[in-house]
């Protein structure tokens, strides 16, 4: 089969800089890598497909013989036999810099939670996955702040083993293989590629017995009860970290990370903006007339009492200063809105009826919005007629 062009392999055009082929690489390598696709049998092979691309396309020099020649540039017969020699170089591709070398050292660049520093070898442990838990709440909850049990289930580190893998807890021997370091080097043409160890699929070691209760895994499947503090002034999409609440680490590395994802619940009485509250208050007729005061609920359960100026309309607003949510960092509270909303009565008596009656008849001068939006009906009537 044919090779793939290696800018398409990375995904880069021609004239892509050196921090672009890079980063280009970056990206594809951790994509591919084998040790974070390990249900996946093509990632390893593609993962080498790009680290050949980019071995080829990361020096200039290298570079530039591809440009010109394709994949011809690094076939034995470009090397250093009587074929050309691109870009002036001393010496056949082959006599060329150690890129096994280079290609180590952005691998440990790109793969630093897989593998040791220089000469230190594999680390022998890897970090938990984090855990997303959805929590919805109430909007009291919100204002004053709870603490909530939550049941989550993960994976936690095995008793029996102590989260080694191993019958008893023994510790792990170094794997024969790779020594110890996760990955082996193979040869293949003029390149030296390094890939994941098969016998200890990347930990540098190996478990002789292992553990009866969690196979070897040094993990098992648990539900945890934890208990969770929600600060006052929280909304909806505020996010809580727990950490190392998540995922025990694989053969005794740290866990992961638990995140509280919050969702509060609407309210039948209040409307939450921000940090303000709204409340829309039913006033009947007369009163939004004549003035008066009414009786409101605050999201603390208690009281207040908020005077309604004569002749409010549907739709006024009133202020009660402090009354709202608190801000979740930082000090101050929110207000809560009082809107009027009057209201029309229904199932009137006769005695009501003819109250009402003599009372339009008294108030055609009492209703100064009806009047001007008729005397703009009518002056768009008489538009229309001429």
């Amino acid at each position: 089969m044919a090779k793939r062009d290696f800018y398409d392999v990375l995904g880069v055009d021609r004239g892509a800089s050196a921090d672009e082929i890079k980063k280009a690489y970056r990206k594809k390598a951790k994509e591919y890598h084998p040790d974070r696709n390990a249900d996946d049998p093509q990632a390893e092979a593609r993962f080498k497909e790009v680290s050949e691309a980019y071995d080829a396309l990361k020096d200039p020099q290298r570079k530039a013989a591809y440009d010109r020649f394709g994949h011809a540039a690094f076939d034995g017969g470009m090397g250093g036999g009587g074929g050309p020699r691109p870009g002036g170089m001393g010496g056949g591709m082959g006599g060329g810099p150690d890129f096994a070398s280079a290609f180590s050292d952005v691998f440990e660049d790109l793969f630093g939670d897989f593998v040791g520093g220089r000469g230190g070898g594999r680390q022998r442990a890897s970090r938990g996955s984090d855990l997303r838990y959805n929590m919805r709440i109430t909007l009291q909850d919100a204002y004053a702040g709870a603490r909530k049990s939550i049941r989550v289930p993960s994976l936690s580190a095995c008793a029996a083993c102590n989260g080694t893998g191993a019958e008893g807890g023994a510790e792990p021997v170094t794997c024969p293989t790779c020594s110890g370091m996760g990955k082996v080097r193979a040869q293949q043409g003029f390149f030296t590629v390094e890939r994941t160890c098969p016998t200890c699929n990347g930990s540098g070691q190996i478990v002789k017995n292992p553990c009866k209760v969690c196979a070897g895994a040094g993990r098992v499947e648990k539900e945890r009860t934890l208990s969770v503090n929600i600060p006052a002034g929280v909304e909806t999409g505020t996010r809580i970290r727990l950490s190392g609440e998540g995922e025990a680490g694989l053969r005794g590395g740290p866990s992961g990370d638990l995140y509280i994802f919050i969702e509060v619940a609407e309210h039948p009485i209040f409307h939450r903006d921000g940090v303000n509250l709204h409340c829309r208050v039913p006033v009947s007729m007369a009163k939004a007339a004549l003035g008066g005061e009414i009786e409101v609920p605050t999201i603390d359960g208690g009281r207040s009492r908020v005077k309604v100026p004569a002749g409010s309309q549907s739709g006024r607003l009133m202020r009660l200063r402090g009354k709202g949510m608190p801000a979740l960092r930082g000090a101050g509270q929110g207000d809560m809105m009082i809107e009027v909303a009057v209201e029309t009565p229904v199932n009137l008596t006769a005695k009501q009826k003819e109250l009402l009656e003599e009372f339009e008849r008294l108030s055609a001068d009492n209703n100064p919005e009806s009047s001007g939006f008729f005397d703009r009906v009518k002056s768009f009537w008489d538009g229309m007629k001429g």
